[in-house]
């Protein structure tokens, strides 16, 4: 049963005159029976058996531990003979729902599955290729179901399956799932921009390109399957596709999109949208770049020399773009991180709540959901050591003098926000705290007290009004925001509460 040890994503990438999933149709033919992961069909379309199959092997991967698991129509069931299908999954509605959207909706937490259509000599094919259960037990319908051999029953039947699926599924990591197998290495150098991969770990290129797929696999980038073949990992595609768009749905809709407004809000008129494909490592130079340079750049009328300062801060920016890369939730299917820029703000958000309180981003060490991606961008200079990026963040809003920034968790999804230039009289209350706050971590952070003076110097308040920034720092104390660093001189300096 050769399917059983070989890599089982596939796409459309012609090997040797035959598509990938046509090979890997007669593959799974070769099997003597349906398993867990594989089932066939002539034409049984009903679209709640689907949803049930979806969610069946959906678990039943997870379970096993598999990469893929399919549902084949046009080839009977007992002698695996290709009969050809009517089955038409793209025309196929529900009420008025294409039945895709239909299953999407009913499938909970969100499943990746892929239909598509495959010629075969003895006739048209439909194959359904399915993901593993990624956060909790797919449900179709407020139901979670399971294989068991041939059959599809419920996952609340079978309690030794239900253990086996969450100590699975603790143990999984989303960097190093498949996400294209049963490729052979010319389809690897086509998919991946793998001279950026050397270009950015500062690694000379091999003069004979087939030791390169040996390069990418040393970093777990992509992995050997049987015979000649590879499968390309998550982590390497993320980093380095050359378009996102040649792998399945999930990744697809990573793809980092920016929009940028001609006003303060989303109902204002889009004037520049984009969408980056690239991988995150290969295009992160051109999606910063592109950001950066739609920023706009006003001269500060009072200046002594007339100077054009950027709105954000070029760091702030990068850092803030590299942390939504890293840090969201690879497993939240269906949408990715997006950029949006608006006439007095710009907004960075993906998905996944954090994990670590948005109060403690400055001094507080990340803990990331992908290790091995956030390991590699650090080595490859894309983003700043471990805690280190959101400080760079603050202290250059503070040089600024800019409103802080405010970092928030709005449902499965993290959002910080970057502010344009205001005066202090024109912040408001909650503005101030906040920067009071962060300017006393940031000073603690850099093992000093924070101070009038020092608040002031963060505000552009002159000496004079010294006053105004007791105020804040009065109200800050009230909220529980900071305390007196040292009880027996309280006026000498502020420290964060909870220091």
């Amino acid at each position: 049963m050769r399917i059983a040890r070989r890599q089982r994503g596939a796409r459309h990438v012609h090997r040797t005159g035959r598509t990938v999933s046509g090979a890997l149709i007669d593959d799974l033919r070769a099997l003597p029976a349906e398993t867990e992961w594989v089932e066939f069909k002539k034409d049984n379309a009903d679209p709640k058996t689907i949803g049930r199959s979806i969610s069946a092997i959906s678990n039943s991967i997870r379970i096993d531990d598999r990469d893929r698991g399919y549902v084949v129509w046009g080839v009977r069931d007992g002698d695996h003979a290709v009969v050809g299908t009517t089955f038409r999954p793209d025309t196929r509605k529900i009420g008025n729902q294409p039945l895709e959207l239909w299953l999407r909706r009913k499938l909970r937490p969100a499943v990746g599955f892929d239909f598509r259509h495959v010629r075969h000599p003895n006739g048209r094919l439909v194959l359904l290729e399915v993901s593993p259960a990624a956060a909790a037990p797919a449900e179709f319908d407020g139901a979670a179901y399971v294989r068991i051999g041939e059959a599809t029953s419920r996952l609340a039947n079978y309690p030794d399956k239900q253990r086996a699926f969450w100590d699975n599924l603790r143990s999984h990591a989303w960097e190093t799932g498949v996400a294209l197998g049963f490729v052979d290495s010319g389809a690897v150098l086509d998919l991946l921009d793998w001279r950026s991969y050397f270009a950015l770990t500062g690694q000379p290129e091999p003069e004979n390109r087939q030791a390169v797929p040996e390069c990418l696999a040393s970093d777990g980038l992509i992995s050997r399957g049987e015979g000649n073949n590879w499968s390309i990992l998550n982590l390497g595609a993320i980093l380095f596709a050359g378009d996102l768009g040649r792998f399945d749905s999930s990744l697809a809709r990573k793809a980092v999109r920016f929009v940028r407004y001609d006003g303060d809000g989303r109902t204002a008129t889009p004037t520049n949208r984009e969408d980056f494909p690239q991988g995150y490592a290969s295009g992160f130079a051109k999606l910063n770049g592109h950001v950066n340079a739609l920023v706009p750049a006003p001269e500060r009328p009072d200046a002594v020399v007339r100077e054009a300062r950027p709105l954000f801060p070029p760091v702030a920016v990068r850092e803030l773009i590299a942390n939504a890369l890293i840090h969201q939730d690879m497993t939240i299917a269906g949408t990715g991180p997006t950029v949006e820029m608006f006439r007095d703000r710009l907004e960075i958000a993906n998905p996944g709540a954090p994990l670590v309180d948005t109060d403690r981003f400055i001094d507080h060490p990340p803990r990331s959901r992908n290790e091995k991606l956030a390991s590699l961008m650090r080595r490859m200079n894309l983003c700043e050591e471990s805690g280190s990026g959101i400080d760079k963040v603050v202290g250059a809003v503070e040089r600024a003098q800019l409103p802080p920034p405010e970092f928030s968790a709005a449902g499965h999804a993290t959002r910080t926000v970057l502010f344009g230039p205001r005066r202090f009289a024109e912040m408001t209350t909650d503005e101030r705290l906040r920067a009071c706050y962060h300017h006393a971590v940031l000073s603690h952070v850099e093992r000093r007290w924070m101070k009038n003076a020092s608040l002031r110097e963060r505000f552009g308040v002159d000496a004079r009004n010294a006053a105004q920034i007791s105020g804040v720092i009065r109200r800050a104390l009230e909220r529980g925001l900071i305390r007196v660093a040292d009880p027996a001189r309280p006026r000498a300096g502020y420290i964060p509460a909870w220091a």
